[in-house]
């Protein structure tokens, strides 16, 4: 019969499956080529008034101090700071939330790898099952938040905020703040829309491998064991 630890086991697996997934798809957006496209789609050169060489200047200052840091966020065009210090506060705080996440999702991967290397050839089946949830938890998550994204964007969007950022601190004016005019409404809801894309896609190719694990498996290897030890 299963132990609480292992069905605790199998759920951390499970997490560390969907958010490993999430982990590995969020940074192929973090890059001028996406960042660009995107910004001309939402008409940043429009917004901000900036040329298209000022615009990329400025984008990949304030990309590289999210991603590689330090965060400054302190680019200048034409000697004039591009950002205020309150939109350089909120951009420390998501970089802040950024590496918070991916801590997280390194921390779990971890512990799920050591779970699956310590348990028996007859338990391993358990493990595949947990990769398979997690996967197929993943993608039906991101069709329900897709389906409230299509009807209602601007309200996820606020929502999302709200949980990760202090009130307040996340709200600036497209007529008059840089930040916002850099990175319009569209900018965010299209590259939404492909991050979930790409999530769901690596997710499904993920429950595909582990369901053919699992259909690989040794024939009384695929249900449960009769006896477990106290390994998870």
């Amino acid at each position: 019969m299963r132990t609480p630890l292992s069905r605790i086991a199998d759920f951390w697996i499970a997490i560390a499956t969907a958010l490993g997934v999430v982990a590995l798809t969020i940074p192929l957006f973090l890059n001028p080529i996406w960042v660009g496209f995107e910004q001309g789609r939402a008409g940043a050169t429009a917004w901000t008034g900036f040329s298209e060489a000022d615009l990329r200047s400025a984008t990949d200052s304030i990309l590289s101090d999210l991603v590689f840091g330090p965060p400054d966020f302190d680019v200048a065009v034409g000697g004039a700071p591009v950002l205020e210090e309150r939109e350089r506060a909120h951009m420390r705080d998501v970089r802040g939330v950024f590496i918070g996440f991916f801590v997280v999702a390194i921390v779990l991967a971890a512990v799920a790898l050591a779970v699956a290397v310590m348990r028996r050839p007859d338990q391993r089946p358990r493990t595949w099952r947990g990769i398979h949830a997690g996967a197929i938890g993943l993608v039906a998550t991101l069709l329900v938040a897709g389906i409230v994204a299509f009807v209602a964007f601007d309200a996820l969007f606020e929502v999302f905020h709200r949980l990760l950022f202090a009130g307040g601190s996340y709200a600036f004016d497209p007529s008059t703040e840089r930040l916002v005019q850099l990175f319009p409404f569209r900018f965010w809801q299209e590259t939404a829309i492909a991050v979930g894309a790409v999530a769901i896609l690596a997710a499904l190719i993920v429950a595909a491998v582990a369901r053919r694990r699992l259909a690989a498996a040794p024939a009384g290897h695929s249900g449960p064991v009769a006896f477990e030890s106290s390994r998870p």
